[in-house]
């Protein structure tokens, strides 16, 4: 998996310090760390240091939260992410108030960004589908044993299995099996959104 090496930094994670925590500085900043709870890494090229609160992110940056972790990140400017457990997540490439292209490895995700800003052209890639977003609240991760995409606010158009969906406000769609397309669209019932959203440790 590409986060593999990640994974054995996490590991170890009471030991790192790879590279000094200033290096941060010599990479532009496209976001930040807004909060941190249980056990976090960031990885920049070759190094990796525990993920704390205010730390800045750049392209390429990497980060994963472990068994009780989770993180509250920032995309400039008020595009947030929040990671649940377990989750493995990358700046692929992030243009400040435009948008770009970060990855869920792995793990649970929330994307929130206001409905007064301008919308960002992003791509969320995942191994199941890519989900363009247009300026939106929504969940993608494990939900009811398959991965799975809900919209709460906004839309977002999923591409996976050589099929897209399109998901509105109260909309999701799951996905049975790795490479396979999106299921079809249907309204989540409330017990499963609240279970979603707080597997991020969110409230709806």
């Amino acid at each position: 998996m590409a986060f593999n090496g990640l994974r054995r930094a996490l590991l170890a994670a009471p030991a790192l310090l790879i590279w000094p925590r200033g290096a941060q500085a010599t990479a532009e900043a496209v976001g930040t760390t807004l909060s941190v709870a249980g056990k976090a890494v960031l990885r920049r090229g070759d190094g990796a240091v525990a993920l704390r609160a205010s730390d800045p992110l750049a392209m390429g940056d990497q980060v994963q939260t472990g068994a009780d972790g989770r993180a509250a990140l920032e995309l400039f400017h008020r595009s947030r992410i929040h990671l649940g457990p377990g989750a493995a997540f990358a700046i692929d490439r992030f243009v400040i108030d435009q948008g770009g292209q970060i990855t869920l490895g792995q793990g649970a995700m929330v994307f929130d960004r206001a409905d007064d800003l301008a919308p960002v052209d992003l791509t969320v890639k995942t191994g199941f589908a890519r989900i363009g977003v247009r300026g939106t609240r929504f969940f993608a991760g494990p939900s009811k044993g398959v991965f799975a995409v809900f919209v709460q606010r906004g839309k977002v158009e999923l591409r996976g299995g050589g099929q897209r969906r399109s998901l509105g406000p109260g909309e999701g769609a799951d996905f049975a099996r790795l490479g396979g397309p999106p299921g079809e669209v249907v309204t989540w019932g409330a017990a499963r959104i609240e279970a979603a959203f707080a597997s991020v440790g969110l409230r709806v």
